[in-house]
Protein backbone atom coordinates (compact mmCIF):
# COMPACT_ATOMS: atom_id res chain seq x y z
CA UNK A 1 0.00 0.00 0.00
CA UNK A 2 3.01 2.78 0.87
CA UNK A 3 6.11 2.57 0.06
CA UNK A 4 7.51 5.67 1.37
CA UNK A 5 6.22 7.34 4.38
CA UNK A 6 7.44 10.94 5.58
CA UNK A 7 7.07 11.85 8.96
CA UNK A 8 7.73 15.25 9.63
CA UNK A 9 8.70 15.98 13.68
CA UNK A 10 9.65 18.72 16.35
CA UNK A 11 12.23 17.19 18.13
CA UNK A 12 11.58 19.47 20.67
CA UNK A 13 8.16 18.09 21.21
CA UNK A 14 8.79 14.46 22.05
CA UNK A 15 5.12 13.48 23.45
CA UNK A 16 3.80 14.86 19.68
CA UNK A 17 6.86 13.35 17.91
CA UNK A 18 6.38 9.72 19.65
CA UNK A 19 2.77 9.53 18.78
CA UNK A 20 3.79 10.49 15.20
CA UNK A 21 6.79 8.20 14.98
CA UNK A 22 4.33 5.27 16.64
CA UNK A 23 1.92 5.33 14.06
CA UNK A 24 4.09 6.12 10.81
CA UNK A 25 6.27 2.65 12.77
CA UNK A 26 3.17 0.89 12.61
CA UNK A 27 1.83 1.51 8.81
CA UNK A 28 5.48 1.15 7.81
CA UNK A 29 6.01 -2.49 9.35
CA UNK A 30 2.47 -3.43 8.13
CA UNK A 31 2.62 -2.07 4.37
CA UNK A 32 6.77 -2.67 4.17
CA UNK A 33 6.76 0.97 3.68
CA UNK A 34 10.44 3.14 4.09
CA UNK A 35 10.39 5.73 7.09
CA UNK A 36 11.69 8.98 6.01
CA UNK A 37 11.75 11.32 9.44
CA UNK A 38 12.52 15.18 8.73
CA UNK A 39 13.34 17.94 10.68
CA UNK A 40 12.83 21.43 9.71
CA UNK A 41 14.40 24.72 11.59
CA UNK A 42 12.99 27.28 10.91
CA UNK A 43 14.91 30.34 10.16
CA UNK A 44 14.03 34.11 11.42
CA UNK A 45 16.20 37.22 10.82
CA UNK A 46 15.07 38.23 13.95
CA UNK A 47 16.99 35.11 15.55
CA UNK A 48 20.25 35.98 13.48
CA UNK A 49 20.39 39.74 14.52
CA UNK A 50 19.22 39.17 18.03
CA UNK A 51 22.36 36.80 18.56
CA UNK A 52 24.19 39.06 16.25
CA UNK A 53 25.43 35.95 14.64
CA UNK A 54 25.73 35.64 10.63
CA UNK A 55 23.06 32.92 9.48
CA UNK A 56 25.48 30.12 8.60
CA UNK A 57 27.15 30.28 12.00
CA UNK A 58 23.59 29.62 13.27
CA UNK A 59 22.63 26.81 11.11
CA UNK A 60 25.79 25.25 11.71
CA UNK A 61 25.14 24.78 15.29
CA UNK A 62 21.17 24.30 15.35
CA UNK A 63 22.51 21.28 12.36
CA UNK A 64 24.72 19.68 14.82
CA UNK A 65 22.19 19.83 17.66
CA UNK A 66 19.40 18.58 15.49
CA UNK A 67 21.30 15.96 13.67
CA UNK A 68 22.01 14.63 17.31
CA UNK A 69 19.04 14.69 18.49
CA UNK A 70 17.55 13.25 14.91
CA UNK A 71 20.31 10.53 16.08
CA UNK A 72 19.48 9.79 19.62
CA UNK A 73 15.33 9.42 18.28
CA UNK A 74 16.35 6.98 15.52
CA UNK A 75 18.57 5.14 17.96
CA UNK A 76 14.97 4.44 19.68
CA UNK A 77 12.89 3.06 16.60
CA UNK A 78 12.41 -0.72 16.29
CA UNK A 79 13.19 -0.77 12.38
CA UNK A 80 15.75 -1.90 9.84
CA UNK A 81 18.08 0.97 9.37
CA UNK A 82 18.25 0.13 5.22
CA UNK A 83 14.96 1.23 5.50
CA UNK A 84 14.85 3.46 7.91
CA UNK A 85 16.20 7.37 7.26
CA UNK A 86 16.26 11.07 8.31
CA UNK A 87 16.84 14.63 6.99
CA UNK A 88 16.88 18.55 8.25
CA UNK A 89 16.01 21.03 6.31
CA UNK A 90 15.68 24.84 6.93
CA UNK A 91 13.02 27.10 6.74
CA UNK A 92 8.75 27.10 6.30
CA UNK A 93 7.57 23.76 7.71
CA UNK A 94 4.74 23.70 5.64
CA UNK A 95 7.10 24.49 2.54
CA UNK A 96 10.18 22.28 3.35
CA UNK A 97 7.51 19.65 4.69
CA UNK A 98 5.70 19.22 1.05
CA UNK A 99 8.72 19.83 -0.82
CA UNK A 100 10.29 17.03 0.88
CA UNK A 101 7.39 14.68 0.25
CA UNK A 102 7.88 15.42 -3.60
CA UNK A 103 11.48 14.90 -3.30
CA UNK A 104 11.32 11.67 -1.76
CA UNK A 105 8.31 10.40 -3.67
CA UNK A 106 6.45 9.84 -0.40
CA UNK A 107 3.06 8.13 -0.47
CA UNK A 108 1.80 9.55 3.03
CA UNK A 109 2.85 12.36 5.36
CA UNK A 110 2.28 11.36 9.32
CA UNK A 111 2.49 14.58 11.18
CA UNK A 112 1.50 15.44 14.67
CA UNK A 113 -1.10 18.67 15.28
CA UNK A 114 -0.71 20.16 19.01
CA UNK A 115 -2.76 22.98 20.75
CA UNK A 116 -5.53 23.51 17.86
CA UNK A 117 -7.09 26.56 18.81
CA UNK A 118 -9.54 28.77 16.52
CA UNK A 119 -6.98 30.39 14.09
CA UNK A 120 -5.72 26.99 12.98
CA UNK A 121 -8.82 25.66 12.45
CA UNK A 122 -8.51 22.62 15.10
CA UNK A 123 -5.21 21.48 13.83
CA UNK A 124 -1.96 22.79 14.44
CA UNK A 125 -0.86 25.99 12.06
CA UNK A 126 2.28 23.56 10.75
CA UNK A 127 -0.03 20.39 10.27
CA UNK A 128 -2.95 22.71 8.68
CA UNK A 129 -0.35 24.10 6.35
CA UNK A 130 0.71 20.47 5.01
CA UNK A 131 -2.97 19.34 4.66
CA UNK A 132 -3.89 22.52 2.70
CA UNK A 133 -1.02 22.30 0.60
CA UNK A 134 0.47 19.11 0.15
CA UNK A 135 -0.39 16.74 -3.10
CA UNK A 136 0.70 13.55 -0.98
CA UNK A 137 -1.97 12.28 1.49
CA UNK A 138 -1.64 13.00 4.92
CA UNK A 139 -2.54 11.68 8.30
CA UNK A 140 -2.74 13.94 11.07
CA UNK A 141 -2.10 12.74 14.57
CA UNK A 142 -3.23 14.12 17.46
Amino acid sequence: MYKTILVPVDISEDELTSKAVKHALSLAKKTGARLHILHVLPISSAIVNAYSLGYDEIKDKATIKAEDDLKTLLDTIDFPDDRLSYSIAFGSPRDEITAAATEINADLIVIGSRRPNITTHLLGSNASGVVKYSTTSVLVIR
